[in-house]
């Protein structure tokens, strides 16, 4: 068996076309007397069965313009006689889409465009089967279809444009950044894809290596203070960089990045500044600037004043920038003693490169000449404040301090001085308004108020809107000028059984005054009580006495209360003394010693006034008050109306009659409460009652209108026994208003039996009404019948 490669005649790929057709040519092709000749020797070997066809894989070009497919191949097995009887099959990928194969001859060709960037190379299957049992008459053989590149991708900067920085003053060939162009081509065949990098735009700066694409400085010493920015543009070449290949470019944008390579300089070499003398201190009096043409770090300053006159008056610092120096006052500025100050200010880098050291030095000098304005400044007190002691006694009068100030301005003006009278309000002090002479002119208590802070002012007279003011502390001293008294401890008691010698009470004293050495209080009888046969005193030498009997045998029948006069001493200069009485009651004691009476009735009630008398005017209070909440009940009652809702009942009539009311007949036969409110009133079942529960709403709508319209006794039934029915829920019903009220009927009005029963136009009326029927509608009616009709005893009711 043998098979037949066809491949189609391109120019470039001859040779390999060829070589593959010589080494894969089945043997059929190459003679049969070879196969001859191994005919005999074959029948004694072992047979094997060889293959229909033996072949590896086809090449083809890519990116095939043609009209026409293009052919790729040709199959053909040694069992193919041409009659047609073999059919090719071709499987795998692309078959059917991109490969089809002529199923009788067996060639092969490519309907669509074939690129090796998309997919280089395809498997496929073919076999060779019987056109009429569809038998495999060789087994499925696997060959390759490879698509051989041409130079149709140019190179491609997948990350461009680019950004770069480089340092200034950079050295020649100092690296700047590395570009890598992509060809999508093969790069194992042919110089598709070797790229070659040149430099289009950029020069003399930059250059580029061809090879590996590094962007370097090619010019010393580019300074970013004459140009930052540079755009380079470079180009990637295929094939080498040969003519004809495909290019591709980019555009990187480099910057020069800052280093400290310029020094600072002021753009003056003498400032002038001016600061009124009455700026406080931190008060900002101008800023100097030490230009650098480097930008950031690089540009940064320091300033220092490192001599003048003004080097302890004034100071300098950076502002938050750190570009600019500010100068501020350091101590208060007087004019009068030094108008100017001269300073002498160094401006230097704080981040210096190493690199460009012998460009120094890095920093500047200049002169800052200051002038202290005049300013008319207020009166200055000889002390910043002043403290004073004074005893509580002094006189009126008395001369504290004197307070000093003066204008410290050149003119040196009259000084006038004040108290501020907030800070006096009761005006215990006085000041000489010339001279500054601070004196009392109201007596001082240290009990009262122990220290007194007030306010001095100094106005000058030619400017009164210059005041200055200074704080006077005044301490009240203590003078012994209060006498000692008991505290609230000023009564006390005794039992009945108490004996000689007994504590009843300890007793202290109190004095507002402090002396220095502490109090010490004296007690003693008052001299009147020396002899006090009941009660004596033993001083504690601690500040306290103690108040014991004398004897026993108390008795509140005897005595209940006893009055014991103490005198108390201080023991400062001059002597105080006092006499305080102490209340001593006689109690009824348990044996503990408890108290359990002291004579009540003397503590809780006057001597004219007892018990009984006081509960007879408790008793006459509280009747007071329940006729007082009676009368007020009974009338809140009178006020309130009977009918919730006037609205509610519009059937509201006054019927006249000519003889006497009923009495108790009328208020007995109904409940008064269905008056007030008729729907909400209880119904109690069982109790009769002798009016009508009126209808509101008429009953016409309830009755059948058979009944209304119809005539002969069907209808007379159903009428007579609704009315009775009626008439028993009527009275049954206790709860019915005891008024006269309209109740509704079908054969109500005029052209009925009973005709209209509307009273309402009877008063416009000047015809005689007739009522003897009232007689016929039975013993409801009877009273109406009396009044009104002729009343016919012997005529049997009409129900």
């Amino acid at each position: 068996m043998g098979d037949r490669l066809h491949l189609p005649a391109v120019a470039s790929s001859l040779l390999p076309v060829a070589f593959c057709i010589l080494t894969l040519l089945p043997h059929s092709l190459l003679g049969k007397a070879a196969e001859e000749e191994k005919a005999g020797s074959s029948a004694q070997l072992l047979q094997r069965v060889k293959r229909g066809w033996v072949w590896n894989q086809f090449f083809v070009l890519e990116e095939y313009t043609g009209l026409e497919p293009l052919y790729i191949g040709k199959l053909h097995s040694d069992m193919d006689k041409g009659d047609g009887s073999i059919k090719y099959i071709l499987t795998g990928e692309g078959a059917g889409t991109t490969f089809t194969i002529d199923d009788s001859t067996g060639d092969i060709h490519a309907i669509q465009r074939l690129d090796r960037e998309v997919k280089s190379q395809y498997v496929l299957r073919a076999q060779a089967r019987n056109r009429l049992t569809d038998r495999p008459l060789e087994p499925e053989s696997q060959f390759i279809v490879k698509i051989q590149d041409i130079n149709d991708n140019e190179p491609k900067f997948l990350d461009g444009p680019y950004r770069a920085t480089v340092p200034e003053m950079s050295k020649i060939g100092t690296s700047v950044i590395q570009l890598t162009a992509t060809d999508a081509d093969d790069p194992t065949y042919g110089n598709s894809a070797r790229v070659v990098y040149s430099i289009l735009e950029g020069q003399p700066y930059f250059s580029v290596d061809a090879k590996t694409g590094v962007v370097r400085v090619s010019l010393a010493d580019m300074d970013r203070e004459t140009r930052e920015n540079y755009t380079v543009v470079i180009q990637a070449k295929d094939m080498g960089g040969q003519l004809g290949g495909l290019a591709g470019t980019t555009t990187i944008n480099i910057t020069l990045s800052d280093v400290n390579d310029n020094p600072p300089m002021f753009d003056q070499r003498l400032y002038q500044m001016s600061v009124p003398e009455s700026a406080p201190v931190g008060s900002v009096v101008g800023r100097i600037w030490a230009k650098d043409r480097d930008i950031g770090v690089n540009a940064e300053m320091k300033y220092s004043i490192i001599d003048g006159d003004g080097r302890d008056t004034f100071d300098i610092s950076t502002d938050p920038t750190n570009l600019f120096g500010i100068i501020t006052v350091k101590k208060p500025l007087n004019f009068e003693t030094k108008p100017s100050y001269t300073l002498k200010v160094e401006g230097a880098n704080t981040h210096l490169d190493p690199a460009f050291r012998q460009r120094g030095p890095f920093k500047d000098v200049t002169i800052v000449h200051v002038s202290v304005e005049d300013v008319d400044e207020p009166p200055l007190f000889d002390s910043p404040a002043y403290y004073i002691e004074l005893p509580e006694d002094a006189e009126i009068g008395t001369v504290l301090k004197t307070v000093s100030a003066r204008d410290p301005d050149a003119a040196n003006n009259t000084v006038r001085y004040s108290i501020e009278r907030s800070t006096d309000p009761d005006k215990y002090f006085y000041i000489e308004i010339t001279s500054g002479a601070l004196m009392t002119v109201r007596s001082l208590d240290r009990e009262e108020i122990g220290w007194h802070n007030i306010t001095v002012l100094a106005m000058e007279m030619n400017n009164p809107t210059q005041i200055a003011s200074v704080s006077v502390a005044v301490k009240v001293l203590d003078v012994n000028d209060n006498p000692p008294s008991l505290t609230h401890y000023l009564e006390a008691f005794v039992c009945e059984n108490a004996k000689a010698g007994q504590l009843i009470q300890t007793v202290t004293a109190v004095d507002p005054d402090e002396p220095l050495g502490g109090q010490h209080f004296y007690y003693s009888l008052a001299p009147e009580a020396a002899n006090n046969p009941n009660f004596t005193l033993r001083d504690n030498q601690d500040n306290t006495a103690w108040i014991l009997t004398r004897r026993g045998g108390w008795s509140q029948q005897d005595q209940t209360v006893f009055y014991l006069p103490i005198f108390i001493t201080d023991g400062e200069q001059p002597v105080q003394t006092s006499t305080s009485t102490l209340t001593i009651r006689v109690c009824s004691c348990d044996q503990e010693g408890n108290v359990m009476s002291c004579n009540a009735e003397a503590y809780s009630l006057p001597a004219s006034l007892s018990r009984g008398a006081l509960i007879a005017i408790l008793g006459c209070i509280f009747v007071l008050l329940v006729m007082i909440l009676l009368m007020l009940s009974l009338r809140t009652h009178r006020k309130k109306p009977y009918l919730c809702d006037e609205e509610e009942n519009v059937h509201e009539n006054i019927v006249r009659y000519d003889d006497e009311g009923g009495g108790e007949e009328d208020t007995e036969a109904f409940d008064i409460a269905a008056m007030w409110n008729p729907r909400e009133a209880h119904h109690h079942l069982g109790k009769m009652r002798q009016d009508m529960l009126p209808e509101i709403e008429s009953l016409s709508r309830y009755v059948p209108q058979a009944c209304i319209m119809g005539g002969g006794s069907g209808g007379d039934s159903n009428v007579h026994g609704y009315v009775l029915a009626k008439l028993l829920e009527a009275d049954m019903d206790p709860c019915a208003p005891p008024y006269d009220s309209l109740q509704t009927y079908a054969y109500e009005g005029e052209g009925s039996v009973a005709e209209s029963l509307s009273s309402l136009q009877s008063g416009t009326s000047n015809t005689d009404h007739e009522y003897d029927y009232l007689n016929d509608w039975g013993p409801r009616f009877k009273k109406l019948a009396e009044m009104y009709g002729v009343l016919e005893t012997n005529t049997p009711p009409m129900w």
